[in-house]
Parts: structure tokens; sequence; C-alpha cells
């Protein structure tokens, strides 16, 4: 199929042929007809894009703040590599959608196969959508009206924050799209509308939908004209559709106002509020949300888990629905408003017009009827399969921000054959595998299960689905490389130990199981472990990880989903002082941060190991410190000795006798190097580089972590 990227490095839009995404439990899987390009979000993405590096940085203030600390711990190669990293990774465009549903998800109901509807899937031809960001379109509303439902939306959602009644007079600030929509919404609910913009073009249309107009490009008072329709009084509302960084926009809303009128900002202004204006009429100022109630919330958008209707009256399906039934009883007109139809082949095009002086209202993109190959999981890409070795030839599953620009590297460099990338939309699976080298981009898992030549299955996708592939991909005889966390649960582990143990035999041993401990790999921790093997006394570790916060509504916070940090990314430093130490683990204590009256947190604990031959280990994983200080610290104390890791840039030692220390230009976690070890492992036959007992004796601490720390 086609859907539309924007390459935000190198400013250009992308129309990628890539694989058809499957449908999941709780979505639609939809064949697109037509879909609407949003003026002024798309055309500030592409703006941002075409921009110089300069140019980024200064319309992110708060990302450069954040490259300029990582600079200082990590150094500027590191961050450099970093910033590429993230601006190579494809970003789908668009977000109005109309088409067909193709095939309904586990546990929805009210959608069938064949039914019409709206969504925010994004300019694809086949695209899988959560249900309550769909909306069957009525039989009046044809698709190129129903494309205009979303951003309706939000136009109604400001409106509604407006809170209009029968007769007030509002202003519209900024005629694009979502303000000519605002204006017609403001009329069905009886509001005198005054529109304001400088393009003489959008001012007619609002005055052909009933509403006055200052013409700003003949000098027109919009002020006087504001005091002339309300008798002097003030327009009971303002609501600001336009994008501008002035705070020009807010004040002379504040001016316009009546006191204790309303202001919504549904675009974007300069926000920086003239007190005297807002204080003495008592105004209300208040920051529109996109489509309304649910929008950014995982559990109403991902999760399907609707509102009650008698509490939250207006989610954001509700007001979809209610924008298509105003274009079915004539009150919204879309047709004034579309001013150029592209075929989506040719969307190049419509991203140059958007970008460019000539004047435009409504694009649209139209897609063709969905065929076997629009809807195949699976693309060759431009790359040719080379003659595959008899080991060492790797299907990916997950090929995001770390599968993609780290491991899959690092499996190039150790000399992996790249056979088939699979990701969930096909986007990142397509666009980054034909640039790491992949032969072919899938959607479906199972074709690098099935595929014979494909000996090594690299799972880089999300915490909870870790456990499920492997088992699966053990079960098809397939060695396995899984970024940690192996697994969530006791449980999970149990059946990769019997998925493990069903497989080989006498003269088949079972598959390799590897998990991503890549630190144990790091150069600077080989040269600790090998100064460290020479002293058999008891050590002592201090592992300091300034992990940083993330939020708590984050995946990887949740514990269905990521396990909990703990479980998510403890795990690595467990690992690692069972490496340095090289024996079991024969007891752990865990402390957790506690706050007043409540739990404990889970992402700020100390854990405590004690080993098998007395050497003792403390964890200090900490998510409250500062962002400046090196994210990784680790000390190790034996006979009379020191060794100090810090951010695996620099090692020093402390009394040693031949060893002063070590220091690097950028860190090096060891991810080259865990890597080759795996691939040299099964192409000559030889264990996995980290013994499964330590595997499965990590996995386990980790668990007991989370519990012991909850």
């Amino acid at each position: 199929m086609k859907q539309i990227l924007q390459d935000l490095r190198r400013g250009a839009t992308l129309v990628e042929d890539v694989p058809a995404p499957l449908c999941r439990p709780g979505c639609l899987r939809i064949a697109t007809s037509v879909s609407l390009i949003s003026s002024g979000t798309e055309r500030t993405l592409v703006d941002f894009a075409r921009g110089s590096l300069l140019s980024k940085a200064w319309r992110e203030p708060d990302r450069t703040i954040q490259a300029w600390r990582k600079a200082r711990t990590d150094g500027v190669l590191a961050t450099v590599s970093a910033i590429r990293s993230r601006l190579d990774e494809p970003m789908a465009a668009g977000y109005c959608n109309v088409g067909r549903v193709l095939e309904v998800g586990a546990g929805i109901e009210g959608f069938q196969v064949g039914d019409r509807v709206i969504s925010n899937g994004p300019h694809a031809g086949v695209v899988v959508v959560g249900k309550n960001l769909c909306a069957p379109a009525p039989d009046g509303v044809a698709d190129k009206t129903a494309a205009f439902a979303v951003l309706g939306a939000v136009a109604l959602q400001g409106v509604r924050l407006a809170a209009p009644t029968l007769g007030e007079t509002f202003v519209v600030m900024g005629l694009g799209v979502v303000g000519l929509l605002g204006v017609q919404i403001l009329r069905a609910n009886g509001c005198q509308v005054l529109a304001i913009d400088p393009d003489p073009a959008r001012a007619a249309l609002a005055r052909a939908f009933g509403a006055e107009t200052a013409d700003l490009s003949r000098g027109e008072d919009p002020l006087a004209l504001a005091a002339l329709t309300t008798r002097g009084r003030g327009v009971d509302g303002v609501l600001l559709t336009l994008s501008t960084r002035s705070r020009e926009p807010l004040a002379q809303a504040a001016q316009m106002c009546r006191r204790r009128g309303r202001v919504v900002l549904v675009g974007v202004a300069g926000l920086e509020l003239n007190r005297a204006d807002f204080y003495e009429k008592e105004l209300s100022f208040q920051v529109s949300c996109s489509y309304g109630p649910g929008r950014h919330d995982p559990s109403y958008e991902e999760g399907g888990r609707d509102y009650p209707f008698g509490l939250v009256r207006w989610t954001e399906q509700r007001n979809f629905e209610a924008v298509l039934d105003l274009m079915a009883r004539g009150a919204i007109d879309v047709e004034p408003l579309i001013s150029h139809r592209f075929h989506v082949e040719d969307a190049g095009r419509a991203y140059d017009l958007l970008a460019s002086s000539a004047p435009s209202l409504g694009i649209l993109i139209d897609y063709p009827p969905p065929d076997a190959e629009t809807m195949a999981p699976i693309r060759a890409l431009s790359v040719a399969r080379p003659r595959a070795p008899s080991a060492g030839v790797a299907g990916f599953i997950g090929l995001g921000a770390h599968g993609g620009t780290t491991l899959a590297r690092a499996f190039a460099r150790a000399g992996a054959v790249l056979d088939t990338a699979v990701s969930a939309s096909g986007a990142a699976a397509a666009v980054r595998g034909r640039k790491l080298g992949f032969a072919a981009a899938a959607t479906d898992p199972a074709v690098v299960m099935t595929t014979p030549a494909i000996d090594m299955v690299c799972i880089a996708t999300r915490h909870d689905s870790h456990a499920a592939y492997v088992v699966e991909a053990i079960r098809a005889g397939k060695n396995v490389f899984v970024e940690k966390p192996l697994c969530l649960t006791l449980d999970q582990l149990a059946r990769i130990e019997a998925a493990l143990a069903a497989t080989g035999g006498v003269d088949a041993p079972p598959p390799r199981l590897m998990v991503g401990f890549n630190r144990r790999f790091a150069p600077m921790v080989v040269e600790a472990k090998a100064l460290l093997s020479a002293r058999p006394e008891a050590k002592a570790f201090v592992m300091t990880v300034n992990a940083g916060v993330i939020p708590p509504g984050h995946w990887t916070q949740d514990v269905e989903a990521g396990g909990g940090r703990l479980v998510g990314e403890a795990c690595h430093y467990i690992d690692l002082l069972r490496h340095l130490a090289g024996c079991t683990v024969v007891g752990m204590d865990v402390s957790g941060v506690r706050r007043p009256g409540g739990p404990a947190r889970t992402d700020v604990a100390a854990i405590t190991l004690r080993f098998r031959d007395g050497s003792v280990g403390v964890i200090n994983y900490f998510a409250n410190g500062h962002r400046a200080y090196p994210k990784e610290r680790l000390e190790v104390f034996c006979e009379g000795r020191m060794l100090v890791l810090d951010n695996f840039r620099t090692l020093k030692g402390h009394g040693w006798s031949g060893f002063s220390g070590m220091r690097a230009l950028k860190p090096d976690k060891g991810h080259d190097a865990c890597a080759a070890a795996f691939v040299k492992a099964v192409r000559t036959g030889a264990p996995s580089p980290i013994p499964l007992d330590e595997i499965l004796e990590v996995s386990r601490l980790a668990i007991d972590a989370a519990e012991q720390a909850g």
C-alpha cells in the first residue's frame, strides 16, 4: 500500500510502498478512500522538516536543552548520533481519514465489515485505528465531506469550551479550515459571528457562511467592528483558530470581550498574557485539546475504554458523530473549503503546494480501491537479497528507535544477513529496513517465524510481547535474541523454560536464547572483569543509576505493558553485577522510597544482592536525581583496590599495578560486541554467549525485585 511519510531530517515528503498493517484487538482495519491534509498542523511539520538543524533547534528549545545535557554527560559524538537517529525516524503524516472497514478486531461492537467510517488514521491505503477514534459516516455524507469530520471535531471542541448560548456574539480569529468550520458551528448554535483573517478570499467564505467580517487587507479595525456589532458591550467570546508566535491576537481577543467573556485557543499563539486585560474583566482563558475528552489518554484511545455517557457527554468519538450529524443536516458545508485534490502517488506535489505561498485550503488525497497487492502484509525492498550463508540470517520483530538504530546496525556490523524487518505499522520496517539493508518488510511476525532461511529472530518490541514471541520463535526452531527484559512474570518465564525443554534432542540441542544484556560486553566492563577475576576475595559493588523521570502514564511504567522500571531496566544492572561477581545470588533485599501516606515508588529503589562467594552489591536505581549527573556509575571495592566506571566513557583504577584507567570519546555500552558474540555463536555452533542459567536467574531476580519494591 502507499503511505505518506515525512522525512524530518531532509525535509522530503515520501510516498512509500509499505506492507499493510494487521488488525489488532479493539481496532478497525480500514481501506482508505480519501484523506484530508490538516493544513495548519501539517504545514508546521513540513516547515520544521525543511528547516536547517539550527532552525530545528530554535523551534524546539526544550529538546535543545536536553541535547546540551546529553552532550555534557555522554559526549558530543554520542549526542550528534542520537539526534541524527531521531531525525531519521519516518513520521506518519495525517489524521483525517475516510474509508471502509475491512476487518473488525476482537472486542468491538457497533461496527461491521463494509461500514463506511471516518477515523484519525494517517495518510495510508490501509489504516488500523482504535474503535474510540472511529465513527460511522451517514449515507448522505460523501467521502470528500466526511474527510473534514476530524477537523470539524477540533473546531467543535473549541466551541464547546466557549459554551455559546443562543443570540451571543463570537469572534473567530483565523479562517483556515478549522476556523471556517468553527464559524459554521457557531452559526448552527444561533450565534452572531465576527470572522477575522488577513486573506480576503477566506473572509468572503466566512461571509457566505453568515458571518460579519473585518477585511484586514484594507485596514479595517476589528476592535471597532466588534464594538459596533455588540452596541459597544463587547463580544461574548473569541475562538483563536490560527497559528502564530505573536501575542497580539490574544491581546486583541481580551480587548474585544465583554466583562466575563471567554477566550479559547484552538490553534497556536503567543501566551504572554496581559494580566490587566484579563483581571479587570474577569475573563476566562482556556486551551482546547484537539478533538475533546479522551485525547492523549491511552486507556481511551488505545485501550478502548469509553467514558460513561452520563458523566462525559462529549468525547472524541461523540464529537466526531456530532459533526457528521451536522454535515448530514446541511448545517456544515465543506464543498467551498475544498481547494485541491491529488492522487496519493502525487502527494509530494500536495505538500509542495502546502509549503508554498500559493493559496490553498482543504487539500484532499485520493486512494485507489484495495486489491491483493495493497493488502499484502509483506513487501520486497529495493535491496538485493544476498546469497544466504549456512547460518546467521536475521529476522527482526520491532524496528523502532532502539531496534532500528542500535540493534539492527550492530547485527549488520557483526556480519549477519538482514532478511526481513517487521513493524506494526509497516512504515518503520519499510523505510528503516531499506536504509539498513533488509531484503523485505512485513507487518506479520509469522513471516519471520516461517521463513526457512531465517535462523535468528531478534525481538525488540514492547515488553509485554517479548515472552510470546520468544516462545513462538523457540517452537519454530529459531535462535532467539530478545531485548531486555526476557519476560514480565514468573508464569511467562515458566512457559519459556517449557518451550526450551520441549525442543532439541540428543543430536539437536535446543535453540540458543540470548537476552540483550549488552553491558557485560562493554570494553570497559571486559577489562574490569579481567582485573577482578584475578582477585579471589569477596568484592563490594555499588551501582548508581540516575535513571531520570518517566511520566507515570508512560507504557514502561505500566505493570502490564512494560513491567515497571525495575523489571524493564534494572535487570541490566542485576546482570552486570552477577557477571562481575561470577557466582550466583543467594539473597536479595529491595527497599523502595515511599510517598508520604502512599505506596512505594518502584522507580526509586535500592536493591541489595548477596553472592555465594560472600560478595555484596547494591544497585541504587533512582529516578529522582538531576539530569546533569551521569546516568550510570559503578564502583568496585576489592582487596584495597577500586575501579570506578563512569557512564561507559571512563574507567579509573586505584591501587592496581599496571592499570590506571581507560577513556573513550563516546559511551560504548557493548551493543556491537553483544550482537557479534551472538552471531558468532550461531555460525560456529557454540553455546549462547550468556549461559541460560544466568539469563533465567537474572530474570527471576528482576521480577522478584519489582514485587518487593511494590
